[in-house]
């Protein structure tokens, strides 16, 4: 079975990891994957009830984590701790004062008294909470800073002591603080699906549960509220504005027989929907589901900084030990000296501003893509994305809209093209062809009296036409050049008196899709089909492609793709395409109508259209940028200070802006992708 449990009041990413690990290597518990945004921990498991287990565990690595079957919301910081620590900042004020302006017995008794109420009102958790951890023999930043702090005391830094512990909580608070406000922006997502629903019910109005709602039910949709249900329009008309869905800010009308969306924001009309889908399998429910399970398709620097964390603390541990005991031992300065040196260097290897950053700046990335109409399935296709040199398109239902138009009419005859389109239009009238429906529905009306109606497949129809026959079709004989590029003719008793062109029609937008990609610099476009030459020909110069390969089989678009270069983004309809969008780095579906979509691609275009597609490029890229500048600044940070203390020239104080400073500058430099516009 699987389950989704929510760890409350967990804010750090350190200990998030060692708890995932922990249940990972617990019997019982497979695909274990917890997301840090939010607090969500997933896993398979035969157990019928986890939770207590999985609450022994949390109980074991860090304390106050409550486990529960849903999220909740979290009470706010109790007000006599902010008293309190607005006391203890007045107090360490004092202190300071006290330490640089007067100097007596009295003054150092006064510093003492004051240093010491401050610690102890500003850090008695941290304390509290490092007392716990030394017993159970894990070394990490609660421990460390306490004893930084002692020692600090018996060296008779009183103000430093203190002032290290009011900048360590302060610290702790603008952390907790910076990161439940991405956290609360990355909830947001989930507005989106409304958890209600009105359902009409014998002619009433009645407020259900949404997941209460059966297929084939018509609820209310009334103005401003948003749809929690796939369905049809069966009273009304309105605007329904999809930006939250698709990214296209442009809201579309909706009357009789329109589909609507769950998720989409209804306009000033009321409507009322027969529901087509279920409360979960509607596109709103399956976008959060996907941004969710997002978490759980790791991206390599995600991984890279899990094991980075698993080694890195060992080896500081192992230096602050060579710090301690080397220099003394050798004559360089006293033990107390040294061991403070130390506890400078296990205070700012605190790895947090790392480990917590880099999973928030991947689902930051992921969310921002979901509001522009990417859904993108985890962080390793996000990576895909950003660093992708070649965008392989297909061309049907992709580059084209994959619906036939009459692109030319050429005639051959004394008719005018006029006539020949509506005389084509006439013999075609009863034909279920795509090819005659576009001949059709491109035709003005015209009184043209046909009889004796035949059609022959893979021929075309024909009719008696003033007492000679109609013929439209395919064409054996000679084809003069102007009709070159046809594919449809017309013959009136066996003589060519016209021809026509039907082709796909091409995206309005992808030709401005293809010049953005360029101008993001990727180095090659290329379309793939199973189309004509003459087809695939037109379409390429029409869409501005670098290059097109047609008349291909799946089995041929394959190999296409594994022969480039670099890394491969394919674009496709999802369908017949599912080998090219696995075998591909990153495979971009078109649409959330199709499940082999969904299901086949690692990103979806939620839109139907390419229109987000560079914005998306652009997103992945600036949060792999996010990603590399956390990483670099916070490790370049550490390391000085690091380095100064092993030349006994950094102060404890500096580890804490190293660690907890570092941390908080980390968290809003990546709280800015939530930002990002649509």
């Amino acid at each position: 079975m699987k389950h989704t449990l929510i760890l409350e009041n967990l804010n750090c990413a350190h200990c998030a990891g060692k708890i995932e690990q922990a249940i990972a290597g617990t019997d019982g518990f497979e695909n274990v994957s917890f997301n840090f945004a939010t607090k969500a921990l997933r896993f398979d498991s035969e157990k019928k009830n986890p939770v207590s287990e999985v609450q022994q565990i949390c109980d074991s690595i860090e304390d106050g984590v409550t486990v529960k079957q849903t999220a909740v919301k979290e009470k706010k910081r109790v007000d006599i701790e902010h008293a309190l620590l607005i006391i203890a900042l007045v107090f360490g004020a004092a202190a300071l004062v006290f330490h640089l302006a007067v100097h007596n017995e009295a003054a150092d008794i006064a510093v003492l008294a004051l240093s010491l109420s401050a610690t102890v009102l500003a850090g008695w958790k941290v304390f509290v909470k490092g007392f716990k951890n030394l017993i159970k023999f894990r070394i990490e930043e609660t421990v460390l800073m306490s004893v930084a702090v002692i020692a600090a005391f018996i060296l008779g830094e009183y103000v430093e002591g203190a002032m290290v512990t009011l900048l360590f909580t302060v610290g702790e608070l603008i952390e907790d603080f910076a990161v439940d406000a991405s956290r609360r922006d990355i909830e947001k997502l989930s507005q989106i699906r409304p958890d209600t629903a009105i359902i009409l019910h014998h002619g009433h109005e009645e407020e259900v549960a949404a997941e209460s709602v059966n297929v084939g039910d018509v609820i209310v949709i009334k103005p401003h509220a948003r749809i929690p249900i796939d369905g049809v329009v069966v009273e009304g008309s309105s605007s329904v504005d999809n930006a939250a869905l698709t990214g296209e800010s442009i809201p579309v009308a909706v009357g009789m027989n329109d589909e609507v969306l769950s998720g989409g924001m209804n306009g000033d009309g009321l409507l009322k929907i027969r529901t087509t889908k279920a409360f979960g399998d509607s596109t709103a429910a399956r976008i959060l589901q996907m941004v969710e399970d997002a978490a759980a398709q790791k991206g390599r620097s995600e991984k890279l900084i899990s094991r980075f964390a698993a080694v890195y603390t060992p080896i500081m541990v192992g230096l602050a030990v060579l710090i301690a005991v080397v220099p003394p031992i050798i004559g360089f300065g006293t033990f107390g000296q040294w061991v403070y040196n130390a506890l400078v260097v296990l205070v700012a290897s605190c790895p947090c501003a790392i480990v917590i950053s880099v999973p928030l700046a991947y689902f930051s990335g992921i969310g921002a893509a979901s509001r522009q109409g990417v859904l993108i399935k985890g962080g390793k296709y996000l990576e895909a994305l950003a660093a992708a040199k070649n965008f392989v398109f297909d061309k049907t239902g992709t580059l084209t809209t994959g619906k036939l138009r009459v692109a030319k009419t050429v005639t051959l005859s004394d008719y005018s093209e006029s006539e020949i389109l509506s005389l084509a239009a006439a013999v075609e009238e009863y034909s279920s062809h795509p090819v005659a429906h576009a001949i059709c529905s491109e035709a003005n009306a015209a009184d043209i009296t046909l009889s004796n109606f035949t059609e022959t497949a893979g021929k075309g129809t024909s009719a008696l036409y003033e007492g000679k026959i109609l013929c439209c079709g395919s064409f054996g004989g000679d084809i003069p050049g102007s009709a070159a590029d046809c594919n449809v003719f017309l013959t009136l008793g066996g003589e060519l008196i016209g021809a026509i062109k039907v082709a796909d029609t091409v995206r309005d937008e992808s030709a401005e899709v293809v010049s953005q990609l360029k101008e993001l610099g990727v180095k090659n476009t290329m379309m793939l089909t199973g189309d004509r030459d003459n087809a695939a020909r037109s379409a390429a110069a029409e869409t501005g492609v670098d290059s097109y390969k047609a008349q291909l089989l799946p089995a041929d678009k394959l190999s296409a793709v594994k022969s480039l270069d670099g890394g491969v983004c394919f674009v496709g309809d999802g369908i017949n395409d599912a080998p090219v969008l696995t075998a591909s780095d990153c495979g971009i579906a078109m649409g959330l109508g199709s499940e082999a979509a969904i299901e086949a691609a690692d990103a979806v275009l939620s839109s139907g259209t390419l229109h987000a597609l560079p914005k998306a490029v652009k997103t992945a890229r600036r949060t792999m940028r996010t990603i590399r500048t956390n990483i670099i600044f916070a490790l370049a940070v550490k390391a000085a200070v690091i380095v100064l203390a092993c030349l006994g020239l950094a102060a404890i104080w500096m580890s804490v802006v190293a660690d907890t400073g570092v941390c908080v500058i980390c968290v809003l430099y990546t709280a800015r992708l939530l930002k990002i516009r649509k």
